[in-house]
């Protein structure tokens, strides 16, 4: 079932990425359009010149780049469609939560997106309720891989830091959970990236041993949508 519908996208090649929100794509149609890059981090083996894209166009005057950057196709294992935009996590789990669709995670009511909680001015992505304990969850979009192995984050994130110190502190009070949405279905595990950021790694770590729980969440994604696809094995060793 698919999750989210993309709406008609249209086919294109990277040209370059660049200021990190600004994106050169030649369309099929030999067009150079530059598109919005929603996507703020380094990306780091996914943004390469010359790879297949697909940018959806929203020609709203209030927008100042008519055209967002979607999808890019990488070649690991396979020919895999990546989802690059960071505006699609969260409307996809909030779907595949509203579908009950998450096994590990049936006991709720009601869900509320973006509540702040906290000591450190957080906002939860979504909070559960109505179940025995609130549910807190926080999603984190991934797209960095090493051959099969999913990693998160690509960079230093000293935002990401804090988000896990927070869950810490709800457990065992409330059930805190961190979903790692794995927009490509090429990878076969899930671990932190410690060349990136070894104290965010530390911290998940940490945050496993006092019973902070990690999904790795793997979602197929074509040009078509996205679909929940499975929970991949975290490696922590």
């Amino acid at each position: 079932m698919l999750l989210y519908h993309y709406p008609p996208l249209q086919p294109g090649q990277l040209q370059k990425r660049y200021k990190r929100f600004l994106a050169d794509i030649r369309l099929d149609t030999g067009e150079i359009i530059t598109a919005h890059c929603a996507n703020t981090g380094p990306m780091t083996g996914v943004a390469i010149p010359g790879r297949p894209v697909q940018v959806s166009y929203h020609p709203d005057p209030k927008r100042k780049l008519p055209y967002t950057w979607e999808l890019i196709q990488v070649e690991n294992t396979q020919p895999t469609w990546v989802n690059i935009n960071t505006a699609r996590p969260n409307p996809v789990v909030k779907q595949l939560l509203t579908h009950y669709g998450l096994p590990e995670v049936q006991d709720y009511r009601q869900i509320n997106p973006e509540v702040h909680y906290g000591s450190e001015g957080s906002r939860i992505d979504f909070c559960l309720t109505g179940g025995k304990k609130n549910i807190y969850i926080e999603v984190k979009n991934t797209t960095w891989v090493q051959e099969t192995l999913a990693l998160f984050p690509d960079t230093v994130t000293t935002r990401g830091q804090k988000h896990l110190r927070e869950l810490m502190r709800l457990v065992p009070a409330a059930r805190a959970i961190i979903i790692y949405f794995i927009g490509r279905g090429d990878c076969t595990h899930f671990a932190p990236g410690d060349a990136a950021d070894p104290e965010y790694g530390r911290l998940l770590r940490q945050a496993v041993s006092v019973g902070v729980e990690v999904f790795p969440c793997q979602f197929e994604v074509t040009p078509q949508g996205i679909a929940y696809g499975r929970r991949l094995p975290l490696v922590l060793d």
